[in-house]
């Protein structure tokens, strides 16, 4: 019980630390696709929201963001690097603000029913988040949804 509370509070955290950010994004390109709670629960299903987490193989941050992914995304930046710098993919990825600026575009771009259910929602950006803008449909890996499905429940459950 208190491990679920730890983690709600820092998937609580990460919304907060994020919102700002996210706002600012959105002022720019329309309001963001992914809600901030989705995006809590998208980086807890991926990475369980550690912080400090950078580049593992091709993966960084938070969201465990690609290159190819965070390209499909607009290739976002922090101030002091362009889209062409070298280290401007593992500064942006490993960045929690970047990093939820580069899940927002990515949606953007490829926003779609994943589970045919007539509505595009966090349950399909979750989909697309794991599988990818051309493979959202099928099956996830369980540990993923039901970690993914826990933290919306928690959520949910604290905001009454």
């Amino acid at each position: 019980m208190a491990s679920a509370v730890i983690q709600l509070s820092a998937i609580l955290m990460f919304v907060v630390v994020c919102s700002a950010d996210v706002s600012q994004f959105s002022n720019s390109y329309g309001p963001p696709p992914v809600t901030e709670v989705c995006l809590g629960c998208i980086c807890q299903a991926t990475s369980g929201c550690k912080q400090g987490l950078t580049c593992e193989g091709d993966a960084c941050g938070l969201f465990r963001i690609t290159w190819a992914y965070w390209a499909d995304a607009g290739k976002p930046t922090l101030p002091q690097d362009t889209p062409d710098s070298p280290q401007a993919y593992p500064n942006c990825a490993n960045d929690p603000y970047c990093a939820a600026q580069t899940v927002q575009g990515y949606m953007r771009k490829f926003a779609q029913d994943c589970n045919g259910d007539g509505q595009i929602n966090c349950y399909d950006y979750m989909a697309i988040h794991k599988k990818g803008g051309y493979g959202c449909v099928g099956d996830l890996p369980f540990q993923y949804v039901n970690v993914f499905n826990q933290c919306v429940a928690a959520i949910a459950a604290q905001q009454g």
